[in-house]
């Protein structure tokens, strides 16, 4: 018995030792307090060679060391500055899209900084500025250095940084912008609808769904599924007149509204036709009956009363 429980014991024990010395390398395991210190003055260490590097003007070597700092001891005492400068590098380096990535690894690594604010001031004017080469550049005919793609995400990155923030409406509002600037008007419209679902209070809220209906107008007029456009725009700028009356564009709202119905009228009025030039006389008076029912362009619905007429109406 005794040396059964003793076989046991061993056989525990033996398991027990490899469990320990299988988990003992795991990167997941809490450092002890003498190799967080360890960690950390190695972490200074290389924080001084970057430093040295950088005073010397040994921009390369710098940015390798600061990266190397804030990614592998990002608790040492001067991780954050080593995150902070290794992303002011890059910028001045050029690296617009790798200084961008940086000043956000800084964000999401130390939101209780003091220089969180200015970090994220500074994303915000390099994903505006960005956003706005791409706009101008459309209009020129000058290629972008960044991508469309790019540019988004940058946005995208702002509102994961500062959700349902001014920063945020500016940049969801911008996006819309971008794609819009592109003939993207399917992407434009789901940008500028997502913001007013998210923050329908934003100062940009109020525009945006102004823009889609324009949009979608626009969309209309080129002939892309014209009545669904129609329909969808008159939507659209009722929804606006009815959740921001009072705002500065509601009568040219109301004007394009008009606009709407006239373009909805000729539409009906186009179809009476063609089902008349074909032989279809019914059904080409339904559509010119209707017209008339419903009135709106003196011009058209005159037209329809004399085809009627001459139908023998």
């Amino acid at each position: 018995m005794l040396a059964t429980m003793n076989w046991r014991t061993a056989l525990w024990l033996t398991g027990f030792s490899f469990l320990v010395v299988s988990c003992g390398n795991d990167a997941d395991t809490p450092l002890l307090a003498g190799d967080t210190r360890a960690a950390a003055a190695k972490g200074e260490e290389i924080y001084q060679k970057a430093k040295q590097a950088d005073d010397a003007g040994n921009r390369r070597r710098a940015i390798k060391f600061y990266d190397k700092t804030a990614s592998e001891y990002p608790f040492a005492k001067s991780g954050a500055m080593a995150r902070y400068r290794h992303a002011q590098l890059l910028e001045e380096k050029g690296d617009i899209l790798g200084a961008f990535k940086a000043y956000g690894k800084f964000l999401e690594r130390y939101p209780g900084s003091d220089m969180y604010s200015s970090v994220l001031k500074r994303q915000v004017s390099m994903a505006q500025s960005a956003a706005e080469g791409q706009i101008k550049t459309n209009f020129l005919g000058i290629k972008s250095k960044l991508s469309l793609e790019k540019t988004v995400e940058m946005l995208d990155q702002l509102r994961k940084h500062a959700p349902r923030s001014r920063i945020a409406s500016k940049a969801h509002f911008t996006k819309g912008q971008l794609y819009e600037s592109k003939r993207k008007g399917k992407e434009a419209i789901a940008a500028y609808r997502e913001l007013v679902r998210e923050q329908p209070d934003s100062p940009e809220a109020p525009e945006a769904l102004f823009r889609v209906g324009v949009i979608l107008m626009d969309d209309a007029k080129r002939g892309n599924q014209n009545q669904a456009n129609l329909d969808l725009a008159r939507e659209a700028f009722n929804d606006y007149l009815i959740q921001y009356p009072g705002h500065s564009r509601n009568a040219e709202a109301r004007r394009h509204l008009q606009g709407v119905a006239g373009q909805d009228l000729q539409r009906s009025y186009d179809i009476a036709e063609f089902y008349l030039k074909t032989g279809k006389t019914e059904s080409a008076k339904v559509y010119y009956r209707d017209i008339v029912k419903r009135g709106g362009d003196d011009k058209i619905r005159s037209a329809a009363q004399a085809r009627l007429k001459e139908l023998g109406e």
